[in-house]
């Protein structure tokens, strides 16, 4: 009897233990079976964080710091001023390129009106020099006619002369003759002075035909010499005409001038808005609604154009970048369901979808890419960036900030 109860004692011993190890094998299996459903269609990473876009302020223009109107982490929303310039020196332009601009419209002015005028008197040059060809042509004919005037005039007279010198000559002999004849008183003395006087008047006669020969010629000389005055009279009148009928180039030309002037009014209306804009770019303001930070600014300070100010990051508009091993991506696609849990605010989750997936490694994008084309290649799993944005309303508050760590799983079913 004894011997029975020390034989069944070590059976009862053990019941208990094989009880717990079958227990604790149960609850291996149900949690590996939970962490199964758990995890299956889901892909998680911890290599991810909050991104929002963060915009770099700076001036347009150069000049002297008079007013900083923001602090770090200070709240602005879209068009609030940050940083205004001395504005005196962009002030000066402008005046300057509105006189300059006033100017440039005058003188466009005056050439506009320069253009009708010089038609005007284009045309009136040209009626005027046909005027003058055709009373220098005119003048050309008359002193033409006037010359064989004076040559008939001065052949008349030469056949005169001739004519009263044989007159006189046959007086003068008429005279000889009865002088003998007197002598002999075979004439009377009042034949013979009668022959004196008539070969006297024949004399006298000649000498008058020789001083209408003399005034001939000189008529013919007078109306040569207005005849020259008259050709180079009617070449002065072609050469004016000539003259006048550059006319069309004086227009053409008149209207280039015009058409400079204008275009230096345009020249000058750019130069104006461009000291207008400069002027404007004197107060920086905020593109958007953000939080000021990195503000690296002082009043004082000469900044130049386009050196950093300060940043601007928008927190209004936040998503996450989810950096997933390449092998992870197989059922990864936009539009997917996605849990982010934020480590900051002690594992608190928000609700969010897949919009995209980069369209490379963030290796490639990295200042110096890997170079595989080598004889000692080694395979390293690359990760993907997939950025995932927050349903509307997630974060009212503004919680969420660029840089957080978070872990994003995305529901790939």
């Amino acid at each position: 009897m004894v011997d029975q109860v020390a034989t069944d004692k070590p059976s009862v011993i053990h019941q208990p233990r094989v009880r717990l190890i079958i227990g604790a094998v149960l609850l291996l299996v149900i949690g590996a079976a939970a962490w199964v459903w758990m995890t299956a269609n889901r892909e998680s990473t911890d290599d991810a964080q909050v991104d929002a876009r963060v915009t770099q302020i700076s001036s347009r223009v150069g000049g002297t710091v008079t007013k900083v109107a923001v602090n770090d982490n200070q709240v602005v929303e879209a068009g609030a001023v940050l940083i205004e310039l001395d504005p005196r020196d962009y002030q000066v332009a402008v005046d300057k390129a509105r006189a300059e601009l006033a100017d440039a419209e005058a003188t466009a002015v005056a050439a506009q009106n320069t253009i009708p005028i010089t038609s005007t008197t284009a045309a009136s040059q040209v009626t005027t020099a046909r005027g003058g060809v055709a009373q220098a042509q005119s003048g050309v004919s008359a002193s033409g006619k006037e010359v064989e005037a004076a040559r008939a005039r001065l052949t008349t007279a030469q056949a005169h002369v001739r004519e009263v010198e044989a007159n006189a000559t046959r007086a003068a002999r008429d005279v000889e003759r009865l002088r003998g004849l007197l002598a002999k008183d075979e004439v009377s003395q009042q034949q013979f002075d009668t022959a004196s006087a008539a070969a006297d008047a024949q004399r006298a006669a000649v000498e008058s035909a020789r001083s209408q020969v003399a005034e001939a010629e000189a008529g013919i000389r007078v109306a040569e010499s207005r005849l020259a005055q008259a050709h180079a009279g009617e070449q002065q009148a072609h050469a004016e005409l000539q003259a006048a009928q550059t006319g069309p180039s004086q227009i053409a030309a008149t209207r280039a001038r015009a058409s400079a002037a204008t275009a230096r009014v345009q020249q000058a209306r750019a130069t104006l808005a461009q000291a207008e804009l400069n002027l404007q770019y004197t107060t920086v303001k905020a593109p958007a609604r953000g939080i000021v930070s990195k503000k690296g600014i002082n009043v004082g300070q000469v900044v130049q154009s386009g050196q950093p100010l300060l940043a601007l990051v928008q927190i209004d508009d936040v998503w996450v970048t989810a950096n997933f091993k390449e092998t992870q991506l197989k059922d990864v696609r936009p539009g997917q369901r996605a849990v982010i849990e934020v480590d900051a605010y002690g594992g608190r989750t928000f609700k969010g979808k897949v919009d995209s997936i980069a369209g490379a490694t963030g290796a490639r994008f990295s200042l110096l890419p890997p170079e595989n084309a080598t004889g000692n290649f080694v395979k390293v799993v690359q990760r993907v960036p997939v950025k995932i944005v927050l349903d509307p309303g997630q974060d009212p508050d503004h919680l969420l900030r660029p840089g957080m760590s978070v872990t994003p799983t995305v529901h790939t079913k």
